[in-house]
């Protein structure tokens, strides 16, 4: 069954209610596999049977309206900020994104790259700055852990979003950074912990070993690649981590046709999901 326009439709919580009797997980891809103009983009993750596209900067209208046309989901906008003590979160940019994703059940997919002038008191006072303005627009913002970054740790971000103290601050789990900053080690306890605060997954075909000392070539692959088991990894998210919300596929420096990329990950996706190919 394709999910797409029921996704477009039902709010965050409804969609996750919605997909549990599914038992299905949309699927969308990140941007940072597919580009173009956003009508090309949108179609050919129509014809490929994606459920949307992760997106990124503040000049979103063109991308969101091209998905709108061919009733996939923006799921959410990737974001790189910096935090400074006593200087305003919300941008004129970012408050017009925020405008901009009124009533198409978007998020602000934030990663905090640095904190000057204070540590995690900062980050907490921007985010609720930001999730204050989010809120008003019926926005949500998911904390993006990503390596190098200031907020590197998946379960940094999930301490971090407690402390804002706002329902429409959530995480995102990224398995490629996982492995980077964690290491080759079994991610689902922790997801499983934080589970009330898990709004995304990313996923990617990656090699399983010394993960921390692996390059990005070896740890972001098409999803039908790699010798790490995303397979069982999806599974146990479902069947332990009881997770069946949006996964979106990371794509990042994965030479050649990215098309062809695109629909290998597909099938490898579907064939995960016990779905025909």
């Amino acid at each position: 069954m394709k999910n797409t326009w029921v996704s477009r439709i039902l709010s965050p919580a409804t969609w996750l209610a919605f997909s549990a009797f599914l038992n299905a997980s949309p699927f969308f891809a990140m941007d940072t596999g597919i580009s173009g103009q956003p009508v090309a983009v949108a179609a050919t993750l129509h014809d490929l049977g994606y459920d949307g596209l992760g997106g990124s900067g503040t000049n979103i209208r063109p991308a969101r309206e091209a998905l709108d046309a061919r009733k996939l989901r923006l799921w959410n906008v990737y974001l790189t900020l910096k935090f400074e003590a006593g200087a305003p979160a919300v941008t004129p940019g970012l408050r017009t994104l925020i405008t901009d994703l009124k009533g198409h059940s978007s998020t602000l997919w934030i990663a905090v790259q640095a904190v000057s002038g204070g540590g995690d008191e900062v980050a907490v006072a921007a985010l609720r700055e930001i999730a204050g303005v989010a809120a008003e627009s019926e926005v949500r913002v998911s904390l993006y852990p990503h390596t190098g970054f200031w907020l590197s740790r998946f379960s940094g971000a999930a301490d971090l979003a407690e402390k804002v103290e706002r329902e429409n601050v959530g995480i995102t789990f990224n398995l490629c950074h996982w492995l980077k900053v964690e290491g080759d080690v079994d991610p689902i306890p922790d997801i499983r912990k934080h589970q009330k605060k898990l709004q995304f997954v990313t996923v990617n075909g990656a090699d399983k070993g010394d993960t921390k000392a692996m390059s990005w070539d070896r740890l972001i692959q098409p999803l039908d690649r790699g010798t790490y088991d995303t397979a069982s990894f999806l599974k146990r998210l479902n069947d332990e981590a009881k997770w069946q919300g949006p996964v979106g596929l990371q794509s990042f420096g994965i030479p050649g046709d990215q098309r062809e990329n695109l629909k290998r990950s597909m099938v490898a996706w579907r064939a995960m999901q016990s779905k025909p190919g």
